[in-house]
């Protein structure tokens, strides 16, 4: 995780929708929480003006499925922002059981900023930049 950037976290119940006929919940479930985590970490730290500006966008999701949730479990859902170009934010997501500790899930989402208004890609403040993305990583020579 960046050491300049705090995680974003939040408690997320296991529902009986989200079991599937295995009966544990279904990849998509935690495909949807990465999103969920995500959207509520904009929502709790952007700006008010690029919130009504902005909309976001995944291009690319990773995701490492490690154990399993099951009914009744509380998922413990950890995000943080790595580095970001102009357009592309990365983002690291881990989902864990909430009663052992125990990591059920991981992973990173390329996510790219709209213009709610045109539909094309675009960027972000500089102040919403520093609120969300990690310095890059120094040059290789």
């Amino acid at each position: 995780m960046s050491e300049t950037l705090p995680a974003f976290e939040m408690m997320v119940d296991v529902e009986p929708e989200d079991i599937d006929e295995l009966g544990h919940v279904n990849n998509v479930v935690y495909l949807r929480w990465v999103q969920d985590v995500a959207m509520a970490h904009w929502k709790a730290n952007a700006p008010a003006a690029e919130q009504e500006r902005l909309v976001w966008v995944v291009l690319r999701h990773e995701i490492d499925y490690k154990q399993m949730a099951h009914l009744g479990d509380q998922i413990f859902a950890r995000t943080w922002v790595g580095q970001a170009t102009h357009l592309r934010f990365e983002r690291f997501t881990e989902l864990m059981r909430a009663s052992d500790h125990v990591l059920l899930a991981k992973a990173i989402t390329v996510w790219c900023p709209l213009d709610r208004s045109t539909g094309k890609p675009t960027g972000v403040s500089p102040f919403a930049r520093a609120q969300f993305s990690a310095p890059a990583a120094p040059a290789v020579e």
